[in-house]
């Protein structure tokens, strides 16, 4: 398996790399210990530009002094509406050094959760990515009284503006060399000042169920939590990485900012998330991590292409991807490779694979990491079939990440592997809940004693709200929410996420919710992915003129009823979906119906469309 994969490169490294048990104590480490050498790139106009760490130390330093200047006092939060770029982490990392509390916040969202998230976080200064971002900042700054200044990072078309409490971020830095010459000294010892238990970081949760709520994370339980991370899925300086998921999520926050800068690797961040595909073929990481959805549209990108091709050619991937499947299938099984088996590989590799791998951008990948949403167990082994390792990672904002980890030397598709080394993990009694423990796990949810209590028992046991199991070799597999499961009107237990994952491997499917609950039989609501079946409908000469008229034709509807086919013919009867429709509106992450990482929120979407639904009962 390591000859065909080489994951001799994947196993845990275990060694600690750097020093420091807070974020600015590892960061300032990192600047004297690498220098001169890249962190990271960002493409601008078609033009990537890097950023070595002696020049991130410079705008860091700027950009804390500003804040000092601007009266943010150690403890007092300041918040970052903006998409993910190198400024984000710049202005993360001062706000850090400075002594301040970090919260980010998604560029997706409305004023309203704005001014919330201010509120809620006691927000002394708001850092705004754009013209864009600044208005929703405007428009509810009157009922943020503790709020002192907007800092404006990119101010094409604002050079006119006059507002007292609106200032550029290249303002703010010429502010913090002012103020640092006259305070000599006075950053180190704020940055020195900062202790392993005090709070770093804000993180809130996606609000699935009611109001978002703050995870609050302390610098020794980020700065722990990295050097558990590289325990489970070792980098180093040489790796390539990219940066293109939220990075007020956890996932991002700490798996690739911040263990970036715990193990020096590269991390090139994409134009914007349109141009994620084609940036990952530039960049050609040597690592990557994504959620399933991206994971799921790369593959059905390669389907519909295959679609395309000659003949030939779909001779040829199909013989290809078969000699990848039976290995991969011994892989899996832990058995032995043949010699003959491994010369038609690097033939199908030479031949097919290694340009399937090119055309999605993984042709460099030593492996790939999975995590933030379950995914399919087929979908992990057409990646393996390719050559490239996908290792799925489970946590939860709660968690500070991932927890639990599959390891290469032994993967299961559909399981999220052992409990990580940094912490324990077991299923609790009668039911069956996952519980997570140790110096990872949050301080608490700010504000909401009520809510913490609730969350995490007298013994330090996180209740983690997914319900799972554990085999014989210490791996959990999730099963479901425990708010999810679905018990039909005969009395059959149903795990809704098992239907919907095997959906989403369509590449005409992006999101389902599965309906059952005290009804005769299980029903599912369907949102389609837009670019494929409109691929679909222009080859087929199917007319439309809008998305909604696209999901009312009668050949896609045909066409979701035969994905729909294919993955009953895996379930017991009782467990098959009868009925469908089709969400009419393209939804975006603005939307209410979806969470900032772009999953349908059940309880609303069940809310929302409930006509719909008792339709397919009638």
């Amino acid at each position: 398996m390591s000859n065909l994969w080489n994951l001799d490169h994947i196993q845990p490294a275990g060694t600690d790399v750097l020093a420091g048990n807070t974020v600015p104590a590892m960061f300032w480490n990192a600047v004297a210990e690498r220098g001169s050498r890249v962190w990271m790139r960002q493409k601008h106009m078609g033009i990537w530009k890097s950023w070595t760490w002696d020049q991130t130390a410079d705008a860091v330093r700027e950009i804390a002094g500003g804040l000092m200047a601007l009266g943010l006092a150690p403890g007092e939060c300041a918040s970052i509406l903006s998409n993910t770029t190198i400024e984000w982490v710049l202005c993360d990392l001062a706000v850090l050094t400075c002594g301040g509390v970090s919260n980010g916040i998604y560029p997706t969202d409305a004023a309203s959760q704005v001014q919330y998230l201010c509120e809620d976080s006691a927000t002394r200064v708001l850092f705004v990515e754009n013209d864009e971002q600044l208005d929703k900042a405007l428009e509810v700054r009157d009922q943020l009284p503790l709020l002192r200044k907007i800092v404006v990072i990119d101010m094409e078309g604002l050079r006119g503006l006059d507002d007292a409490d609106v200032m550029g971020l290249d303002a703010l830095r010429e502010l913090g060399r002012d103020y640092l010459q006259q305070h000599p000294g006075e950053l180190e010892r704020r940055s020195a000042a900062c202790q392993p238990g005090d709070l770093a970081i804000l993180v809130y949760t996606s609000g699935t169920t009611g109001k978002p709520k703050g995870a609050m994370h302390t610098h020794g339980a980020i700065t722990y939590t990295l050097r558990g991370y590289n325990t489970l899925i070792a980098r180093d300086e040489h790796d390539e990485a990219m940066c293109f998921l939220p990075l007020c999520h956890i996932a991002e926050r700490m798996g690739g900012e911040y263990f970036s800068l715990y193990t020096g690797n590269k991390l090139n961040f994409v134009e914007n998330p349109d141009t994620v595909p084609e940036n990952v073929r530039e960049i050609a990481p040597t690592v990557f991590t994504a959620v399933p959805r991206v994971w799921e549209k790369f593959y059905s990108g390669v389907m519909i292409s295959l679609k395309e091709s000659t003949r030939l050619q779909q001779l040829a991937y199909a013989w290809a991807i078969g000699v990848g499947t039976r290995i991969a299938d011994r892989v899996l099984a832990g058995e032995a490779v043949s010699t003959g088996l491994k010369l038609r590989f690097y033939l199908a590799r030479w031949l097919v694979l290694d340009n399937v791998r090119k055309l999605i951008g993984i042709h460099k990948a030593r492996f790939l990491v999975t995590g933030a949403a379950p995914i399919s167990p087929e979908l992990v082994k057409w990646y393996l079939a390719l050559g490239v390792p996908m290792l799925e990672v489970w946590g939860m904002t709660e968690t500070c990440g991932a927890a639990t980890g599959v390891p290469a030397s032994r993967m299961k598709p559909g399981s999220i592997g052992p409990a990580a080394q940094f912490n324990e993990v077991r299923i609790a009694e009668g039911t069956g809940e996952i519980l997570v423990r140790g110096p990872n796990v949050f301080k608490g949810y700010l504000n909401q004693p009520d809510k913490t209590a609730e969350t995490i028992d007298a013994d330090g046991w996180l209740h983690t709200g997914d319900v799972g199991t554990m085999d014989a070799d210490g791996y959990f597999r999730i099963t479901d929410r425990m708010k999810d499961i679905i018990i039909t009107a005969g009395g059959k237990n149903v795990t809704p996420s098992e239907l919907e994952n095997e959906l989403k491997f369509s590449p005409y499917v992006t999101d389902a919710v599965v309906i059952g609950d005290k009804r005769p039989y299980l029903t599912a609501i369907v949102m389609i992915d837009q670019e494929n079946v409109e691929k679909f409908a222009q080859d087929n000469d199917v007319p439309f003129s809008n998305y909604a008229s696209l999901t009312r034709t009668s050949e896609v509807q045909a066409l979701i009823q035969a994905e729909l086919d294919r993955v009953n013919a895996k379930f017991a009867r009782v467990e098959q979906i009868k009925k469908f429709f089709l969400l009419e509106t393209q939804l975006t992450a603005e939307d209410e119906e979806l969470t900032p990482t772009m999953k349908l929120k059940r309880k609303l979407v069940e809310n929302k469309y409930a006509p719909q639904i008792d339709a397919m009962y009638r």
